[in-house]
C-alpha cells in the first residue's frame, strides 16, 4: 500500500513505525515545517506543509490522519472525496455532526474508513473476547482510564474546547465508550457528569457516566486528568464469572488479564491470571486489520468502523447534553 501520514507528532510515528515492508510511505504533512521535515528525514519520506498539495501532488491508496481534533474532520473529508482510504485517529470529528459529514463521504466515494480505536488489539483485550462467552450473560461493566496532567497541561490542545471539542471525556473517554459497545453492544441511553475539579482550563478534567444497553447491561465509566498515577482497567462481569483488565503497558503498568470462573455452589471461584509481553503491537495489529478491510472491502470491519466512530461521539455528546441537563438521556 502507498500511504500517505497528514500530522507528524507522536501518533503519526507510531502509525508510520507499524508500516508493513510491502508498505511505501509516499510523504507526509505537519504545519509545523521543523517537526514535519524532521519526520520526512527519519521516515524517507517527502515533506509537505499543506495537506492539499500533499493530495494534489502524491499518488497513494492511504491517508492516515493524525492531527488535532479541530482539523481531523476536513481533512478527512478532502481525503475521501480524492478518493483515498482514510485511517482517521479517534475521535471521528468533535462532534456528531462532523461525523456524520464523514460518513456520507465515504459513502458517497465508496472508501474504507478506520477509526484509531488502537485498545481494541491490546492483548488483554483480545484475549477477554475470545474469552467472553466463558463468562455467561453480562451483567455489568465498570472501568476507569486516566492520567494526573502534566505541567502546563492547560496551555496543551488538548485543554481547549476550540482545538479538541471537549476535555477528558472526548480525549480518553472515546476509548471507554468504544470498549463498551465493543464488548456489550449498542447502547440505548446514559447519564453522565462532567465537570472541572482540579485544572484551570475549560473542559472537563473528570468525566462520570452511567450507560445502559439494549440489553440492559449497565455499565460504569469514570475518565480523568486527576488520578495523579496513570491507570487503566476494564472489568466485564457476567452470570458465571468475570473478566478482569488492568494495565495497557508503559506507565500504565503492565497489562494483564484475571479470569473468573464462579463455583456455582458458592466460594472462591477459579482464577487463572494471563500476562502480556510489554512491547505494544496494537497499533501493528490494528493497521493489518485495515489493510484486510481494504484488500476484502469490508466496511464493517472488527477494529473500529464508520459505526463506532459515529455512534461513540453520538454517545458523548449524549453524555455532555445529560451532565447540563441532569437527566438521562436516550441515544435515538
Amino acid at each position: 500500500m502507498k500511504v500517505c501520514i497528514i500530522g507528524c507528532g507522536l501518533i503519526g510515528r507510531k502509525r508510520a513505525l507499524a508500516l508493513q515492508n510491502d508498505d511505501i510511505l509516499v510523504a507526509c504533512c505537519d504545519t509545523n515545517k521543523e517537526s514535519g521535515k524532521k519526520f520526512s528525514e527519519d521516515f524517507k519520506c517527502k515533506f509537505y506543509s499543506k495537506y492539499v498539495d500533499l493530495l494534489a501532488n502524491c499518488d497513494c491508496d492511504i491517508v492516515i490522519i493524525s492531527v488535532i481534533n479541530k482539523y481531523a474532520e476536513r481533512i478527512a473529508c478532502f481525503s475521501l472525496n480524492m478518493k483515498k482510504h482514510v485511517l482517521i485517529e479517534k475521535p471521528m470529528g468533535i462532534n456528531q455532526k462532523e461525523s456524520l459529514n464523514i460518513y456520507n463521504s465515504s459513502i458517497e466515494n465508496n472508501r474504507i474508513i478506520k477509526v484509531g480505536f488502537n485498545l481494541r488489539f491490546h492483548p488483554a483485550i483480545l484475549k477477554a473476547k475470545s474469552l467472553l462467552n466463558s463468562i455467561g450473560k453480562i451483567i455489568f461493566i465498570r472501568g476507569h482510564y486516566g492520567h494526573g496532567g502534566r505541567p502546563g497541561m492547560e496551555k496543551e490542545w488538548r485543554s481547549s474546547k476550540d482545538l479538541c471539542g471537549g476535555g477528558e471525556l472526548i480525549d480518553q473517554g472515546v476509548h471507554l465508550i468504544d470498549l463498551s459497545r465493543y464488548f456489550a453492544g449498542e447502547i440505548k441511553s446514559v447519564f453522565g457528569s462532567v465537570s472541572t475539579k482540579c485544572w484551570n482550563i475549560t473542559v472537563e478534567d473528570n468525566a462520570f457516566m452511567m450507560l445502559k444497553t439494549n440489553e440492559n447491561i449497565d455499565i460504569q465509566l469514570h475518565v480523568s486528568w486527576t488520578n495523579w498515577k496513570n491507570s487503566f482497567q476494564f472489568e466485564i462481569f457476567g452470570v458465571d464469572g468475570y473478566l478482569k483488565i488492568n494495565g495497557i503497558g508503559g506507565s500504565y503498568g503492565e497489562e494483564t488479564l484475571e479470569f473468573g470462573k464462579r463455583i456455582h455452589s458458592g466460594g472462591i471461584p477459579d482464577i487463572k491470571n494471563f500476562n502480556f509481553e510489554k512491547t505494544d503491537l496494537s497499533w501493528n495489529k490494528e493497521w493489518l486489520e485495515f489493510k484486510s478491510n481494504i484488500k476484502n472491502f469490508n466496511t464493517n470491519g472488527n477494529g473500529g468502523n464508520l459505526i463506532d466512530g459515529l455512534m461513540t461521539n453520538k454517545i458523548i455528546e449524549a453524555i455532555y447534553d445529560s451532565s447540563l441537563k441532569n437527566k438521562v438521556i436516550d441515544i435515538t
